[in-house]
């Protein structure tokens, strides 16, 4: 398998985002990063976005786009399916969904049916459709954990795993192991990194085993590794120069 592209996820720097979206696109393009997956668009049209992200020498394959649960769901996935569309996205990855308020057989069911509403509208319209997990998703519903219930319920043609290797490795399981276990339906992963006491680091400060995490990322047909950073102990900026060259110092 060839080696995934590595990228930042635009979540890293929002705070940066919310000053100055398109100058932090450049700011990012001249750390050296060459893939973006993002998060929000800050009131940027998809026109003047996608030509910044090319003036930038930027790819955007994928981006994350929350759901309000509250409100009926398929006019919001059309809306941002339109927006995604002209921007040239790929991949269209819910970032999160309220599994924790509800961990059962039930809640599961729930989750696949909104999940699977939204990826018809998603793949008829020409992309691809994920879920990114937290920890939660992993805890244990009649002995199973809840995210294999999910990937059990719904259709790899529909619906594909982005795994974040850290929640992964906080929510007790081993990363490697389920991108060997889900190997060709993830095509994207998040690499974080946590502390033991669980609070976000650099890659390769916290508890992650990142050589059988990336080995296996190789090995399952993961395409892009996308760096997630929450929280720092230096700026966001710094953090993401940082993980930048973490990655370029082991040949990526």
């Amino acid at each position: 398998m060839a080696k995934p592209q590595f990228g930042i996820q635009m979540y890293s720097v929002r705070d940066l985002c919310a000053e100055d979206y398109l100058g932090t696109i450049r700011k990012i393009a001249d750390i050296g990063y060459k893939n973006v997956e993002l998060a929000g668009y800050y009131g940027v049209s998809a026109k003047d976005l996608k030509a910044a992200l090319a003036d930038a020498g930027l790819n955007a394959n994928s981006a994350h786009i929350g759901l309000n649960y509250q409100e009926p769901i398929a006019d919001q996935v059309k809306s941002q399916l339109e927006y995604a569309q002209e921007l040239g996205l790929k991949r269209y990855i819910v970032p999160y969904y309220p599994l924790q308020e509800e961990t059962n057989e039930e809640g599961v069911a729930k989750m696949a049916a909104i999940l699977t509403e939204a990826a018809e509208i998603v793949t008829a319209g020409g992309l691809e459709f994920g879920y990114h997990n937290h920890a939660f998703e992993f805890a244990k519903v009649n002995g199973v954990p809840a995210i294999d219930l999910l990937l059990e319920r719904v259709s790899p043609q529909l619906i594909f795993a982005e795994f974040d290797l850290g929640w992964v490795k906080v929510g007790g399981e081993d990363p490697a192991a389920y991108l060997r276990k889900y190997a060709g339906r993830v095509p994207v992963v998040h690499a974080k990194d946590f502390k033991d006491d669980g609070v976000d680091t650099e890659i390769g400060r916290g508890t992650v085993d990142w050589d059988s995490a990336l080995q296996a990322a190789e090995e399952a047909g993961v395409e892009y590794v996308i760096i997630e950073q929450e929280r720092y102990d230096v700026g966001s900026l710094e953090s993401a120069k940082l993980n930048y060259a973490w990655f370029k110092e082991r040949g990526w």
